[in-house]
């Protein structure tokens, strides 16, 4: 599933709050990118996720050129670059922290593989290699919450406040 940061802030006026395991969800997400446990970040997907960082607020992945545009595949070979411990553009690696703010629930459908809730919320990173970065911007995630009731992440879209001008190296999860 992709949200245009349009369609994120038309549907941010009729949202609510996420029930408490799927905030608790995403906390744990954002922290274990921040932590470089990306083995365990990686956990958190489901087979058919999409983890993309579009140029434009407006984009469309299949259209538009992006900064990240991973589809499960892909995001399997992301961690082992990062696991790998030889990736330049970290070494050393990134220092981060981010926040989490506004989590609001912009829709929830059901299927045969579970309920799939759609949260968007604003976000600032603070990334320290050299000098202190600082991303911000509105991510929208879809989690799945299957019948057994585990959580998993189906897509998480990056709305970078800066994408349309300059962006330093995206080497590690924003």
């Amino acid at each position: 599933m992709t949200v245009t940061a349009r369609e994120a802030i038309d549907h941010g006026a009729q949202a609510t709050r996420p029930e408490a395991a799927v905030e608790a969800f995403l906390y744990r997400e954002a922290r274990l990118a921040d932590e470089a446990r990306y083995s365990e970040w990686e956990a958190l997907w489901d087979d058919d996720g999409v983890y993309w960082v579009p140029m434009g607020p407006d984009d469309d992945p299949h259209v538009n050129l992006s900064y990240i545009y991973d589809n499960r595949r892909r995001i399997k070979s992301r961690i082992a670059q990062l696991n790998s411990g030889v990736r330049h553009s970290q070494t050393p690696p990134s220092v981060m922290r981010r926040t989490l703010a506004n989590l609001e629930v912009l829709d929830r459908t059901s299927d045969d593989r579970g309920t799939t809730v759609t949260v968007g919320a604003n976000f600032a990173l603070y990334e320290y290699r050299y000098d202190m970065n600082i991303w911000a911007g509105r991510v929208v995630y879809a989690v799945r919450i299957r019948a057994d009731g585990e959580l998993r992440l189906v897509a998480k879209t990056v709305h970078l406040v800066n994408a349309g001008g300059p962006v330093p190296t995206l080497a590690f999860l924003v």
